[in-house]
């Protein structure tokens, strides 16, 4: 079983997302940032969503929602944690519970921080993840609705998935994300030849998505809390995980 995957550009820096279950041709949308270009990835495929899973309530994850809805009569599923916030939800899930697209299974994890009720969708038997604003490629997202620990113990959830997990994100953030991740791990040498090939595939246009998770943790510091070298570079040899990552983010909200 596969999950085809088309993944374009929304409004300036949103990424859209069509998947498709091969075996039984259903296909589902991973929120719903604008209307225009979800409708020509839908035209340009043929794959017609009859699921609409939303990450969390912010505008640029739910614009389109009542009119996608409206013309394809789609259920939407989001975050009971969100409900009220969500255009059009129909169904609430929450950690644990499972939605299927077709034959394939997307495990819900929860994992607030960016916002109180963010949910990432897990879809094993794929190997794909689909983390919206909780975990971007060398970065993670802005803590609006939580404290530093509640956004840590997510991430630390999403580094348990097995490192090959392909790893779709909400913003093509890449490039300068990776600006700031030398700037506290300036002798990572994976860092900086990704952050090369970063700056190269920018250059063409290119997206810099997926990514994985092994491909993150060997380079992403909002993922590196125990590195010796990260935690002396911050002058926290003997903080805990959390405050590691806690200064981490603080530094990057400044940057």
């Amino acid at each position: 079983m596969t999950l085809e995957i088309e993944q374009f550009m929304c409004r300036s820096d949103n990424f859209g997302v069509l998947a498709r279950d091969t075996e039984s041709g259903i296909a589902a949308l991973i929120d719903a940032p604008e209307e225009r270009p979800i409708l020509e990835a839908i035209e340009r495929t043929g794959w017609k969503p009859s699921l609409l899973l939303i990450t969390h309530h912010h505008a640029d994850h739910v614009e389109a929602n009542l009119a996608l809805k409206e013309r394809f009569g789609l259920t939407i599923v989001g975050p009971a944690k969100e409900a009220e916030k969500i255009p059009g939800i129909d169904r609430q899930v929450r950690e644990g519970d499972v939605v299927r697209v077709g034959r394939q299974e997307a495990r819900v994890i929860e994992t607030p921080g960016h916002t109180a009720g963010h949910v990432s969708y897990y879809f094993a038997d794929a190997g794909v993840a689909f983390t919206a604003d909780t975990l971007f490629a060398l970065g993670c997202g802005r803590l609006f609705e939580a404290k530093p620990p509640v956004m840590y113990e997510s991430l630390r959830k999403l580094t348990e998935l097995p490192l090959e997990t392909r790893i779709y994100c909400g913003h093509e953030y890449t490039e300068s994300n990776a600006r700031f991740a030398l700037s506290v791990d300036p002798t990572n040498s994976a860092l900086k030849e990704r952050a090369r090939k970063i700056e190269a595939l920018r250059r063409e246009g290119k997206p810099t998505l997926p990514t994985t998770i092994g491909e993150e943790l060997a380079t992403n510091p909002f993922l590196r809390w125990h590195d010796p070298v990260i935690r002396r570079n911050l002058g926290m040899e003997n903080a805990s995980d959390a405050e590691v990552f806690a200064e981490i983010r603080k530094r990057k909200d400044v940057f």
